[in-house]
């Protein structure tokens, strides 16, 4: 095969063999392939786009291109190894307490996580605020965790769909980010070398997301749905509203604590009603005895059932103490765990209040994460060091009454000139209006809309 003949190929619109594919991504992972040629092909799938088989066969190949996690034989009998993946928001910290609830009812969950970039957050960077916590685990230690806790967290390895790595880099630099194909190729391709039987995926919407629009979004989860479901896996995608923050907290120790308290049943409404529909989902997907009633009694009735286990793991108890004994596998504190407020803290925390009475009709979350980065609890650039003690606690959201005085948010700070900057970025963040005015056209996640929008399932 000539790499020129399937650039050219693809950018007359043709559709790409599975060989191709795999032609290709070998020819990435093997460097036989120069970036001028990688960038042009994948600007040729920028404009021309890939039928979900091509998508599907691009994924397989990128998931294949390097080492793949053998998880058979770790769940026990009739359950799945499930899995979790959200498109990245502000204050989304769902994997901090999803991943222990879906554990505690007795469904394994092995995850493959990455860091923040920009003004979402990433799940590694939170743990690590934990004291000891270690993302760093061989693929040894992954499986012996999986099988006897039943809860493991492990960063992003190079080895891990490596095609993917040197493609998205490019894609980085030439404008190309947003194929819908490169995209779900991505994450999905990951998703896959992981070795998860049945995948939930929290796909965002808003302007805190990187899918802006509910069209866009639902694009995206049709697609990774799709490829999903050509690759052998159960899959369910939700589209979830991210035009606000999720939860009142962003910032790293900030959202471990409020994920503790969702743990106990007790994280802000919004937070809290996510991260119990994303557990549910999971456990449709793995449980056998929920696959079964669905069969049997349809699917009203294995809702129900999935959502008793989930109350129920966390009124126990059992869902926090999962969370713990997960920390401590991975080398963390359990103290600062079991008395969340020995987590570390910014030494300043500065108030902003409303300067005047009205509805929050407003609160734009990805400004609110830029504020975040800005104070240093966020990247700007791979590498950059966090400040895990920094962020942003919001008291006022969206349809909530204010009045002159009353608080909106509380910035964390190192020090007090970063928490005056961050101060005078965020009080433009909000909109406050007179009184409540009709939201049936609203954007995701402003005044009146649900935390979760539509569910798309394989």
């Amino acid at each position: 095969m000539n790499v020129v003949d399937l650039i050219t190929k693809k950018r007359d619109g043709g559709e790409h063999s599975r060989d191709e594919l795999r032609f290709l991504m070998e020819g990435v992972v093997e460097g036989k392939i120069p970036d001028y040629q990688l960038a042009a092909w994948a600007m040729a799938v920028y404009f021309q786009g890939m039928t979900p088989a091509e998508a599907t066969a691009l994924t397989q190949a990128m998931a294949a291109s390097g080492e793949t996690l053998n998880l058979q034989g770790l769940a026990p009998a009739g359950q799945l190894i499930v899995d979790k993946h959200s498109s990245g928001g502000v204050g989304d910290k769902t994997t901090l307490a999803v991943g222990p609830i879906v554990a505690a009812c007795g469904l394994p969950v092995g995850k493959m996580s990455g860091r923040g970039l920009s003004f979402s957050g990433g799940t590694i960077d939170k743990l690590e605020g934990i004291p000891g916590w270690s993302a760093s685990l061989s693929m040894t230690q992954f499986r012996r965790q999986l099988q006897e806790v039943g809860l493991v967290v492990a960063a992003q390895t190079a080895t891990l769909a490596p095609a993917d790595q040197r493609l998205y880099a490019l894609r980085d630099v030439t404008g190309t980010v947003p194929s819908l194909p490169l995209i779900a190729g991505s994450i999905m391709s990951k998703k896959l070398a992981a070795g998860a039987d049945g995948i939930v995926l929290d796909v965002k919407c808003g302007r805190g997301a990187f899918m802006e629009t509910l069209t866009q979004a639902r694009e995206l989860a049709q697609l990774m749905v799709s490829i999903g479901r050509g690759a052998g896996r159960g899959v369910t995608a939700l589209i979830t509203a991210m035009e606000q923050p999720l939860g009142r907290a962003v910032g790293n120790n900030l959202e471990v604590r409020e994920a503790i308290d969702a743990l106990h049943g007790r994280g802000p409404q919004d937070f809290q009603e996510l991260t119990e529909a994303v557990a549910i989902e999971m456990l449709l997907l793995g449980d056998a005895t929920l696959r079964g009633l669905q069969g049997a009694s349809g699917k009203e009735a294995a809702l129900a059932a999935a959502g008793d286990r989930v109350k129920g793991a966390i009124d126990s108890g059992a869902a926090f103490a999962k969370f713990v004994e997960f920390v401590v596998a991975q080398g963390g504190e359990e103290g600062s765990v079991v008395e969340p407020g020995r987590l570390a803290t910014a030494p300043v925390a500065l108030e902003m209040r409303a300067e005047r009475e009205g509805v929050i009709r407003g609160l734009d979350a990805r400004a609110v994460g830029m504020a975040v980065v800005g104070l240093g609890g966020g990247r700007r650039r791979k590498g950059d060091a966090i400040d895990h003690r920094v962020g942003v606690v919001v008291a006022a959201k969206v349809g909530e009454q204010v009045g002159d005085g009353d608080l909106l948010l509380t910035v964390h700070a190192a020090d007090g000139e970063s928490a005056k900057v961050a101060a005078a970025q965020l009080r433009q963040t909000y909109t406050i209006v007179e009184e409540v005015v009709d939201s049936a056209d609203d954007e995701p996640g402003s005044f009146g809309v649900p935390v979760v929008l539509e569910r798309i399932t394989s």
